[in-house]
């Protein structure tokens, strides 16, 4: 692997893991395309992830400050906290990310292997970008929003976040579509719906990098991972950033006409 494929798969996970367009699915497309020029291994794979973690930790540090405050203040008094779980703004902030967890979490372990072997191939793929696409669009004909976060909205919210185990279909794009549709204030929904994905995209690395064999990683692929890390970290906090912008002022209807071309020209591409 040379240097700059290092850079250039660290950039496709970092913008794409963030914009509604789907990473997993860029991902299956460009190996498709370019083959042995974009080999990216496990390794590479969990380390570009990780620098998307941290692009979130970095844009949120402040928030995720006070919910680390708090939740170690449950644990002073567990039960007395939680008897008064929704009087707490931040411990209830702590309830629904948990909740939100639980589709994902149970997805994960039960049928994420089929939809992989299903959805994993470039047709597949190109399919649900064009979904993706029409699922973004709809946003469009929706106000800004009036309710709050509820028990109930952030468990469909997770659930929403559970379909992007289909590569193709995009995580940000599915939860804040979701969240949109049940008409929950964007500020809200701008950072409920990314912090929601740090315990889960931190949950099905870790998973990953339990399946590595103790020589998976060698000497020389330490500065590519090096690179790949950085270049996911930043490019991921910038997507973040701009996009948060972008949906809190416009909306995320426009990357729908990104979705529909590139699930068009991948299907005749690659039919």
């Amino acid at each position: 692997m040379e240097y700059i494929e290092s850079f250039i798969i660290g950039i496709l996970q970092g913008i794409t893991e963030f914009l509604p367009i789907s990473s997993s699915g860029h991902i299956v497309m460009a190996q498709a395309i370019l083959g042995d020029e974009l080999e990216m291994g496990m390794t590479m794979n969990i380390i570009t992830h990780f620098g998307t973690l941290f692009s979130i930790i970095i844009y949120f540090h402040k928030e995720l400050r006070e919910l680390v405050i708090s939740f170690f203040e449950i644990l002073k008094q567990p039960i007395q906290k939680f008897k008064r779980w929704d009087e707490d703004e931040k411990l209830r902030f702590n309830v629904y990310i948990l909740v939100s967890m639980i589709p994902a979490g149970v997805a994960g372990f039960t049928i994420r292997g089929p939809l992989d072997s299903a959805f994993s191939n470039p047709i597949g793929v190109s399919i649900m970008l064009l979904l993706t696409g029409f699922l973004l669009f709809a946003t469009k004909f929706f106000g800004m929003g009036e309710q709050k976060l509820t028990l109930k909205n952030t468990f469909l919210i997770g659930c929403a976040q559970a379909l992007a185990l289909i590569p193709g279909v995009s995580r940000s794009g599915t939860t804040i579509a979701a969240a949109v549709f049940l008409n929950i204030n964007r500020n809200d929904i701008a950072q409920f719906t990314f912090i929601m994905m740090l315990p889960v995209v931190a949950g099905a690395t870790l998973v990953e990098m339990m399946g590595l064999t103790s020589d998976a990683t060698t000497a020389d692929m330490i500065p590519h991972l090096i690179i790949g890390f950085f270049a996911s970290l930043v490019s991921g906090y910038y997507a973040l950033k701009y996009l948060i912008i972008l949906f809190k002022s416009k909306g995320i209807h426009y990357f729908a006409y990104y979705c529909w071309a590139v699930g068009l020209l991948g299907i005749i591409y690659f039919y």
